[in-house]
């Protein structure tokens, strides 16, 4: 497992805004691509770091939302903002996107994903869609931006995982449903397990590179579009439960630019933040690898051992690597 009794503490927190966390920081110079960055968190995220300074291109599936959104951080920040396409369950779209890039890169956000399908849809390639959405796309962009990434000499991926990892480990016997009952929260879960070992094996094969990566739990917030495939009465019921406090869109993108752009995590990753620090292990079983039962609840926060197991993070690579 990932060591993290040095846990990192910042001086902000759950209320704290995007805005808030890079006050002060300078990112003339630097570029950053944000990943679903015309809507949700990756509005204020882009925002966020294009007001720093960093030249920002917004990679998302609808390019005119994209213009529109550009053009309003443009105006606000006196920043290029530039768009492209980017389907991420579409491979030949990750391709010709990352082919299509030039010079260094200096901060990859893997911002954009999909929640909650509440039917099985699998890609033409045969894989569950939040699987290939939300880890597979974002694998493949990372692979095809490495060189961009080692040019900048100090590059940070920031891996938009979720404590709804704490529903499901990779189940690397049945991705794709194949032979269990789908459930849209499990297969979201493991998803989001695979965001932070991905930020893992990241880190333990390219920081000679120069290039780190964490995850983040952004935490629940109020309006995006990630509930889009919820319906109604279960959203509706989920907010006034009391389960979750709910964040504004501000504070939802604090945690992820906070760790791309704080001098405390320089040369640091394979690590999970959560609310603008770095979360602690909790104490599960990881002799059991094939479901969420008898996990913490997901209103206590904090990374399952599962998600920085070194060898779940090496299998999960190699099998990336197959799927492309």
């Amino acid at each position: 497992m990932t060591q993290t009794t040095d846990l990192i503490h910042t001086q902000f927190g759950s209320d704290s805004t995007a805005a808030e966390v890079i006050e002060g920081i300078d990112l003339s110079g630097k570029r950053a691509i944000v990943t679903g960055g015309s809507s949700g968190i990756g509005v204020e995220t882009a925002r966020a770091l294009a007001s720093a300074g960093a030249e920002v291109t917004l990679a998302v599936r609808d390019t005119q939302a994209g213009d529109r959104t550009a053009s309003e951080i443009s105006a606000a920040t006196g920043r290029p903002v530039h768009v492209g396409r980017l389907d991420l369950a579409d491979q030949a779209s990750v391709a010709e996107f990352a082919a299509s890039w030039t010079g260094p890169l200096h901060l990859l956000i893997n911002n954009a994903g999909v929640m909650a399908l509440q039917e099985l849809i699998l890609t033409p390639d045969g894989w569950e869609l939040q699987f290939a959405t939300n880890h597979l796309g974002h694998f493949a962009l990372a692979l095809g931006l490495h060189d961009a990434l080692a040019a900048a000499g100090d590059a940070r991926i920031v891996s938009l995982s979720s404590r709804g990892h704490l529903r499901s480990p990779v189940v690397f016997a049945d991705i794709n449903f194949s032979s269990r009952p789908y459930d849209p929260w499990l297969a979201y879960g493991q998803s989001k397990t695979a965001n932070i070992l991905f930020a893992v094996e990241v880190t333990r094969r390219w920081a000679g590179d120069g290039i780190t990566a964490n995850a983040v739990h952004p935490g629940a917030i109020a309006e995006t579009n990630l509930s889009r495939h919820m319906n109604r009465e279960e959203l509706g019921s989920l907010r006034a439960s009391g389960t979750f406090r709910f964040k504004e869109i501000g504070q939802g993108a604090a945690t992820s630019v906070l760790v791309a752009t704080s001098p405390q995590l320089e040369g640091i990753g394979g690590r999970y933040f959560e609310d603008c620090n770095q979360a602690p292990v909790l104490g599960h079983d990881l002799a059991d690898q094939t479901g969420p039962a008898g996990y913490r609840p997901l209103e206590q926060g904090g990374v399952a051992g599962y998600a920085l197991d070194p060898d779940n993070a090496r299998r999960l690579w190699e099998l990336s690597l197959a799927a492309r």
